[in-house]
């Protein structure tokens, strides 16, 4: 891989549209852009028709009248139903647990961005995202893990494309979550101490309700041991996720953890912790952004989940435009449905869905 000669992109100023969320990191994003010279565009992508749509657009507005930058409202609520509503039920349905905000930023918000964008005469779009992207040497475009790493979204952006990346700009990418609110709150915005949402943005009362509102229906079944013994009844399937250990509702000689999600006779596998790790990975198609892709075993880091430590891994590439992961060590067990994005370093390799654990 070559090496990153620049944190973004492109490197002239000019007008940037700026996804706004009405929260503090993009809202402190306006500033920083117009710091760096950027005449701000400010865009509120309405995804759903809700209140909490609406205020949010409120608050990026006058976020926006503060700080002397444009702002625009843009729906988009069918390409949201389309490509991330629609599927993240399906998903469940089929026994898998989703990461609905990578597949929502590649397939939605930077298609919708650079459309708005070119409408309004902006070579660049922006976000809000603690990442950072990296121009390298040999020409590609890669996602660069946040300098706060406690922070860092990267993992969100794994599935971004070259063409998305060659016009991103990331300005929160060097800024830590304390400077960003202490910016918010020197500028004089209300937002500056409003908590962080842990929610999925389109299911304010919880995915549960969300999956029960498309017809995703919690059907009771039986809780199996992984030598087929019955040990209690689980409240549906979509209630559960592989790794799980907390709320299984069953008590054991040692705590037990979701091992499996079994469709067919709706049957939830627990085990103990011994049984709960994972040596291989089988992924979908990886989207590749510092490489072109691999015609060899190539070793890397990988996170399994958003929020998991890297792990050593190496990655085998198949025909199929997938990989199988091979973990250097065991680790806990993680859902498919969930992202495995690759590491070299701080520089995305690329990423893809996990289709299946072993």
């Amino acid at each position: 891989m070559a090496a990153a000669t620049a944190a973004g992109a492109p490197a002239a100023r000019g007008r940037v549209a700026l996804g706004m969320s009405g929260g503090v990191d993009s809202s402190v994003a306006v500033a920083a852009l117009q710091a760096e010279g950027y005449e701000v565009a400010g865009v509120t992508l309405v995804l759903q028709d809700t209140p909490e749509a609406r205020a949010a657009a409120e608050t990026a507005a006058g976020v926006c009248a503060r700080l002397g930058a444009e702002h625009h409202v843009i729906a988009r609520e069918e390409l949201f139903e389309r490509a991330v509503a629609a599927p993240f039920a399906a998903a469940y349905a089929a026994g898998l647990t989703p990461s609905p905000c990578v597949g929502c930023n590649a397939a939605v918000k930077l298609p919708a961005l650079l459309a708005v964008a070119d409408e309004l005469g902006c070579a660049a779009v922006a976000t809000g995202h603690y990442a950072r992207v990296g121009h390298l040497t040999d020409g590609r475009w890669a996602v660069l893990a946040a300098l706060d790493h406690a922070k860092d979204q990267s993992y969100m952006l794994a599935a971004l494309t070259q063409g998305q990346l060659a016009r991103l700009v990331l300005p929160l990418g060097g800024m830590t979550k304390l400077a960003v609110r202490a910016a918010a709150a020197d500028l004089g915005l209300a937002c500056a101490d409003a908590p962080e949402s842990q929610d999925i943005c389109f299911a304010p009362q919880g995915y549960r309700a969300f999956l029960a509102e498309r017809g995703v229906t919690a059907e009771p079944g039986p809780i199996l041991l992984p030598d087929g013994r019955e040990v209690g009844r689980h409240q549906g399937l979509a209630c559960y996720t592989v790794g799980q250990r907390k709320g299984i509702g069953v008590a054991g000689p040692e705590p037990y953890y979701v091992l499996a999600k079994r469709v067919a006779d709706n049957a939830l596998v627990v085990g103990p912790a011994a049984a709960a790790t994972l040596a291989r990975v089988e992924t979908g198609p990886v989207n590749w952004q510092a490489v072109d892709g691999l015609n060899a075993p190539a070793d890397a880091m990988v996170k399994l989940r958003y929020r998991s430590r890297p792990a050593a891994c190496i990655i085998v590439p198949r025909e199929d435009g997938g990989a199988t992961v091979r973990l250097r060590e065991p680790q806990p067990l993680t859902a498919p449905g969930q992202w495995a994005v690759f590491y070299q370093g701080s520089t995305v390799l690329g990423g893809a869905v996990i289709e299946e654990v072993g």
